[in-house]
């Protein structure tokens, strides 16, 4: 049997995989402690589960429209009115099966082969592998803990080119926890203006986890508005990883592509998803507000932990629930029988000694760097932690 090349194009992604290794090695009995997800460890609030049980009892069970429901597109109007002070309508909106699936959208409906995505490094996994399934070319730049791992306009304009079609970036940012100030954004935006063909992708999936403030969007700069595609989703904010809902919000001919690209996929998201999203959405926000403050209190503890490894290099996230340290100085050390080369050395060594697993930056675009998620309660982060000193302090 001869497989489709496609497949050769793009990798597995690592996040699963380490979560993969993870539960294989548990199932073996081993206590695996999992700090490679990036899953919020809280149950869906209730108001939101009611309204997914009324959705069913009244029969809202058959296809849906491939956008979404019209008061699900009026309710992501709703809350990005609400949050962010922006303003679309319904015909600007696609929902999708999370956010994952929104920017395969977006990437599929704007880029051609050999069409050029700049990233800014580090990025999540699926960015670059989304740019390789649609033939286009990633460009990326390089950030580094000292510049709090963000790009400078300047920086951005230096890897502009004729075939450059897509700026591609996260804030809160996984997995840096990096956060763009709205002065910040400003600036960036000020820069798109002079380049109209390039479009930007905005995904603020981590929008309600942020420790610095208010979260800013580049949608707010009326100029280049028409330029950005929002993507956002349920999974983080409202602890909703398994039921699958994402959106996008863009100009009304980007949106059209969308859905039709979509209507050839999936369709429509589960009906049962979408009614409970619209509770989500124009509900009570509190469960969410809550959820941020004991991820900040993780963040505090995590942060000391984190600080008194030797040898780490660590940026304080602004956002986001990750830490993602530079531990290339443990390169070329060994414990005797296992010696580490790079950061998936390093992230193997400490899920088979210290039994916590972890992802290696490479995924990430940063290869000198590890992500370790403190989406994980407060015993389990300590526990994890001690055992990843008492591993890194057999390596010579």
């Amino acid at each position: 049997m001869i497989l489709s090349s496609l497949l050769n194009r793009f990798s597995e992604p690592e996040t699963l995989k380490m979560a993969k290794l993870g539960r294989e090695l548990r199932a073996s009995g081993v206590d695996v402690i999992d700090l490679s997800l990036g899953e919020p460890d809280f149950d869906t609030p209730q108001h939101i589960k009611d309204a997914a049980i009324k959705a069913i009892n009244d029969n809202w069970s058959h296809y849906t429209p491939v956008a979404g429901f019209a008061d699900l597109r009026e309710a992501v109007c709703t809350k990005l009115k609400r949050d962010n002070n922006l303003d679309y309508k319904p015909e600007n909106i696609i929902t999708s099966t999370g956010a994952k699936q929104s920017l395969a959208n977006a990437i599929l409906a704007l880029v051609d082969e050999d069409d050029e995505v700049i990233i800014p490094t580090p990025y999540w996994v699926t960015y670059s592998e989304l740019v390789k399934i649609a033939r286009g070319k990633v460009v990326e730049i390089r950030s580094t803990v000292e510049e709090k791992f963000k790009v400078s306009p300047a920086q951005v304009e230096a890897a502009i080119t004729p075939r450059t079609k897509v700026f591609m970036f996260s804030s809160p940012c996984n997995p840096s926890g990096a956060v763009y100030s709205k002065d910040e954004l400003e600036a960036l935006a000020n820069l798109f203006k002079k380049y109209p063909g390039i479009t930007i992708l905005s995904d603020e999936i981590y929008e309600y986890i942020n420790f610095e403030g208010k979260h800013e969007s580049i949608a707010q700069f009326t100029d280049i508005k028409d330029q950005v595609v929002v993507i956002n989703g349920l999974s983080k904010g409202f602890a909703m990883t398994g039921w699958r809902l994402g959106y996008t919000a863009s100009n009304v001919d980007i949106a059209k592509a969308m859905e039709k690209l979509q209507g050839q996929f999936t369709s429509g998201t589960c009906s049962i998803t979408q009614k409970a999203a619209v509770a989500a959405l124009v509900g009570d926000l509190k469960p969410s507000i809550a959820m941020t403050e004991e991820f900040t209190r993780r963040r505090t503890k995590t942060l000391e932990l984190v600080n008194a490894m030797p040898g780490f290099k660590c940026f304080a996230p602004e956002g986001a629930f990750y830490v993602f340290p530079d531990v290339s100085s443990y390169y070329g050390k060994s414990d005797g029988t296992q010696t580490i080369a790079n950061a998936a050395d390093f992230s193997m060594y400490l899920l088979n000694t210290a039994h916590v697993s972890s992802v290696m930056g490479d995924a990430f675009g940063e290869p000198n760097c590890v992500r370790f998620s403190f989406a994980n309660n407060m015993s389990n982060i300590e526990k994890a932690w001690a055992r990843i000193r008492e591993a890194l302090a057999k390596l010579q």
